[in-house]
């Protein structure tokens, strides 16, 4: 090869660095020049030599890129596509295309960097799979390989998926994109991938497996799993994903559900919009625009708050005239035809109606064209209402009848959601309402799933909370006692007496009048008159014999009351109690209607066989106790009581009203309840030393409120999840709103929360990673608990049997939680005081006399291990003391690993000015950027993952030393991208300046290289 030629290719890596060359043109005059020449093995060596310079750089300068893509271009433009007529002969002459397509030039660039990709340098190994996937990607469509290449591509790619530099396996997972096989069951890159997407802990590697996976059965589940990544990147990348690639009817209803569900309530708007904006409108596309159809691909009878939500966000993105174009259709009344009446039909109404309603005074004129006036809907709702059947025993046997009944059931509960739409403002319409929903609260017809929802509407529309309780009285007495007609039983007996009776007055009539006949034909006028006389009276006799009959044959009716005590009625009239407790103002005081409904309704209803009946009975008396504090002191006893000894489920219903109590009133509402103790079982002395730690705020006799707190850390140890759940929750607010002070209870909670029993209890894990760091960040006192809890927790974990779950934490972890909880910068409002003594202070003189205690301990090391990430004070008497400590244990300690992390400390403390001096001389000298990056990429110098049962906590990063962050693909920014702070803005002239001098050029290399040679 001359000169020339080799001019030719260096010219053409040195014109491809510039961004603004036409590469193709570039391509086809190399092109060109490879085409002339008989002996290409030189040109090849060549190529690959000035194509190494690029290779050997790990950092993704433009100049760099550009190399790479000229690289890949002039690689595969070798490559022609095949022809059709080759195409339909594929089976036939297999061996001959792939001989045609295997280019030379590009299988020896295939070739070289599948032999460099175990190279030792990172750079390198990332490169080569860059390149494998830019030349893989820049084929045509349809293009073909040899299968002795592409196995040894797969074979090589696989390796580097496991590259530990996430840059490499990112490029790696790109370049088997094309490699996939989705039909094969046991393809290895579709293996791979799911191997990734499950394991792999840098989230820019899941995002590149997300965007190349094929959809399959197989793969779709582990692509739902990633919308529940912990990063915000990854799940907004899923649902992107999930929109383009899944058809809707492939997934399952509750697999719809779910996403929605979760993408609609995720934390990240990024990932609320791309639900709205991508996932919804991809659906739809595919139903044709369809709304309606859309929900019946959903379950919307049991998740009728996620199909609501679904469907305001649709309403936001459409415009208000196709709202109004798009509803569903209605007759003249305004109102859907009661044959049109779906579950989809009605919550689609029900949603448009509240999304106009709530745009306030500019959607007034849209709600009157979809919505009746009150008194007219009132009749609708009303007829709806008597329609729906009462099923008896046998008949909820028939599967067929009670789903009828229950798809009726919830068309009637969005109907009555409807109500508050309506406009009330008219006197007459608002009455004709309020009779309506009354009258059926008091229908025994109505189902009982809709009386909650009935008083709740029915309270809404009286303004006074007087009025709210007068009405649900008269309804509740209505209900219980309703108004019966009483007829007394006819007597047969008496029936047949008064006959007799009939009978012999007629027959002595007869007689008499026939004697008065004889005597008026006798002149016999005196007994005459007598005769009359009589004949008179037993005439009104057989009148009054005869009426006495007609009452005995039909009786009377009676109106009179009976009281009813059946569980159904019960049931609904302490619902109706319950919901009026719920809506009333809580400074509303307890009048003489409610103590009746308590006297006579609630107290005797808590010892009721019926467990339903007993559960409403104690939210009812928990809830009317807030209102009361009297009320409140009276029944505590009682709520204690329920809380130890009924079911589950009323447990946690009296459960919650204790905390609300206590939370409301403080434990100074025990004051004046003595007997509390005594509805209190003996309990356990370990149990008993627990409660003693507890600080309470106010005056409560100590005794009664350690009892409260040893029941409540009983229940913490419950093998019941929910009641356990119940109880943690409890104590965290507590804690929160300092109701109660307490180390040895914050302990419990902390362990409780690593201890892997809780695993699965996901609300039980949720509320005490947002308790702790809230309660942590309040403020220093709150530190100042968490620092007392420190040595309990550490030796409740250190001491824990290898039998104990708790056996299974990593220690580590919990102290690395508790330092970041204590850690001063991490206080909402910062003392502003440097010298002020800090919680880290006191938490390392305590580590060090426990070091003191016993230097042999195992604890030591891990005590060491904390002492150098305590952001301690500037105070000099601290620091002092602590020296001191430290000296002391220097010469005590004899584990080698704790006395290296002692002396450092000490030589910390000895001279903080030269420690400074030093950090700023190290932070001058110069340093390689490839080893800057590997030390940042090491996957060895990052924490182990957390076993089973553990976490690992955000902490926060003030008064620690910044680490220098590495630069990263474009691929992994996300991963390494600095808080944005405002600065000024640079001029355009001022930015290229400094871009030119960042940049890296590789003609000064290619150059040094030539002198050299």
């Amino acid at each position: 090869m001359t000169a020339d030629n080799e001019i030719e290719i260096k010219e053409a890596f040195q014109r491809a660095q510039k961004g603004h060359n036409n590469k193709a043109k570039l391509v086809a005059s190399l092109k060109s020049r490879y085409s002339k020449l008989e002996d290409k093995t030189l040109f090849h060596e060549e190529f690959v030599h000035y194509m190494k310079y690029a290779m050997i750089v790990y950092k993704r300068e433009p100049t760099v890129e550009n190399v790479i893509e000229f690289v890949a271009r002039f690689a595969t433009s070798f490559q022609s596509p095949p022809k059709a007529e080759e195409v339909e002969q594929e089976n036939e002459e297999e061996e001959d295309e792939d001989a045609e397509d295997d280019h030379p030039f590009l299988s020896f660039i295939f070739n070289f960097l599948l032999e460099s990709h175990k190279a030792s340098s990172h750079a390198v190994r990332f490169r080569v799979c860059q390149l494998i996937n830019k030349l893989l990607g820049s084929m045509a469509e349809n293009a073909q390989i040899d299968d002795d290449l592409f196995d040894h591509i797969h074979q090589a790619m696989l390796v580097r998926v496991t590259d530990k530099f996430p840059n490499v396996r990112i490029q790696a997972a790109l370049a088997m994109a094309r490699l996939q096989q989705p039909k094969d069951p046991d393809c290895p890159t579709i293996n791979a991938y799911m191997l990734i997407l499950e394991n792999d802990s840098n989230a820019e590697v899941r995002r590149a497996v997300l965007s190349c996976i094929a959809m399959s059965p197989r793969t779709l589940p582990k692509v739902l799993k990633r919308t529940r990544d912990i990063k915000e990147n990854v799940r907004k990348l899923a649902y992107q994903v999930l929109a383009e690639k899944v058809h809707i009817k492939a997934l399952t209803i509750a697999q719809r559900v779910g996403l929605l569900q979760q993408g609609l309530c995720d934390t990240s708007e990024a990932v609320r919009e791309v639900v709205c904006s991508r996932l919804l409108p991809s659906w739809l596309l595919r139903l044709d625009g369809n709304v309606i159809e859309l929900l019946h691909r959903l379950d919307v009878e049991n998740c009728a708050k996620t199909a609501m939500d679904t469907l305001k966000a649709i309403f936001k993105g459409t415009p208000t005239e196709e709202l109004l174009q798009n509803r569903v259709q209605l007759d003249n009344r305004k109102l859907i035809p009661v044959d049109s009446l779906t579950c989809e039909t009605v919550l689609y109404c029900r949603a448009l109606c509240e999304f106009i309603k709530d745009k306030g005074d500019d959607g007034d004129e849209m709600l009157e064209q979809v919505l009746p006036d009150a008194a007219t809907y009132a009749d609708y709702l009303y007829g709806y209402l008597k329609a729906v059947p009462v099923l008896s025993e046998e008949q909820r046997a028939d599967f067929n009848q009670l789903e009828l009944v229950m798809t009726k059931e919830f068309i009637s509960q969005q109907l009555i959601h409807l109500i508050g739409c309506l406009d009330t403002n008219e006197e007459g319409g608002r009455k004709r309402v309020l009779a309506v929903l009354q009258e059926m609260l008091a229908l025994p017809q109505t189902p009982s799933s809709l009386v909650s929802l009935l008083t709740e509407k029915l309270l809404t529309l009286i303004p006074d909370d007087h009025g709210c309780i007068q009405t649900v009285a008269e309804i509740i007495s209505d209900v219980r006692e309703p108004i019966m007609e009483a007829s007394l039983p006819v007597d047969e007996n008496e029936s047949r007496r008064q006959q007799v009776q009939l009978a012999e007055v007629k027959v002595r009539i007869l007689e008499a009048k026939q004697t008065l006949e004889d005597c008026i034909t006798a002149q016999e006028f005196g007994r005459a008159a007598e005769l009359k006389d009589s004949i008179m009276e037993l005439e009104n006799r057989r009148n009054n014999i005869i009426q006495e009959i007609a009452a005995s044959s039909q009786p009377a009716d009676k109106e009179i009351r009976t009281e009813k005590n059946d569980p159904e009625t019960l049931l609904r009239c302490l619902t109706m109690c319950a919901e009026l407790l719920k809506q009333m103002n809580i400074k509303t005081r307890i009048g003489p209607t409610i103590s009746a409904l308590m006297s006579s309704l609630v107290l005797p209803s808590i010892a009721n066989a019926h467990p339903a009946v007993r559960n409403t009975a104690v939210v009812c008396l928990g809830t009317c106790t807030l209102h009361s504090k009297e009320l409140a002191k009276t029944h505590m006893v009682l709520l204690l009581q329920i809380a130890q000894l009924d079911e589950i489920k009323i447990r946690i219903s009296a459960l919650r009203a204790i905390i609300d109590l206590l939370l409301l009133f403080g434990f100074q509402l025990l004051s004046d309840t003595a007997a509390t103790q005594t509805a209190l079982p003996s309990q356990s002395p370990d149990r008993q030393e627990d409660a003693l730690a507890a600080k309470e705020k106010g005056d409560a006799p100590e005794d009664t409120a350690q009892s409260i707190l040893v029941m409540l850390s009983e229940f913490l140890d419950s093998e019941v999840s929910d009641l356990r759940t119940e109880t943690a929750e409890g104590l965290a607010k507590l804690i929160y709103t300092g109701r109660i002070s307490s180390a040895k209870m914050l302990s419990r909670l902390v362990l409780l929360w690593y201890n892997p029993v809780t695993e699965d209890d996901t609300r039980l894990r949720h509320c005490l990673g947002v308790f702790f760091q809230l309660y942590a960040r309040e403020s220093r006192v709150h530190q100042e608990v968490v620092e007392e809890s420190f040595l309990p927790t550490v030796r409740t974990l250190m001491n824990a049997p290898a039998t104990s779950p708790l056996a299974e934490v990593d220690i580590n972890n919990v102290v690395e939680l508790l330092v970041e909880l204590t850690r001063p910068s991490g206080l909402i409002k910062p003392s502003t005081n440097t010298e002020e003594v800090c919680v880290h202070d006191y938490l390392a003189v305590r580590m060090c006399g426990e070091m003191l205690r016993d230097p042999t301990a195992p604890e030591v090391r891990l005590y060491a291990k904390t002492l150098s990430n305590l952001e301690l004070s500037r105070d000099e008497t601290v620091r002092k003391d602590l020296q001191t400590l430290l000296q002391q244990l220097v010469q005590v300690v004899k584990d080698r690993v704790c006395l290296r992390a002692l002396e450092k400390m000490v030589n910390q403390l000895v001279d903080s000015k030269e420690q400074a001096e030093l950090l700023s001389a190290s932070a001058l000298q110069p340093l390689d950027v490839n080893a800057d990056e590997a030390a940042a990429e090491d996957p060895s110098k990052s924490a182990k993952r957390a076993k089973r049962g553990q976490r690992k906590v955000c902490t926060a990063k003030g008064g620690r030393r910044p680490s220098r962050r590495a630069e990263s693909s474009e691929e992994s920014d996300g991963e390494n991208v600095p808080e944005s702070v405002s600065v000024v803005r640079p001029s355009r002239r001022a930015k290229t300046a400094a871009l030119e001098k960042t940049k890296l050029d590789l003609n000064t290399l290619i150059d040094q290289e030539a002198n050299v040679s």
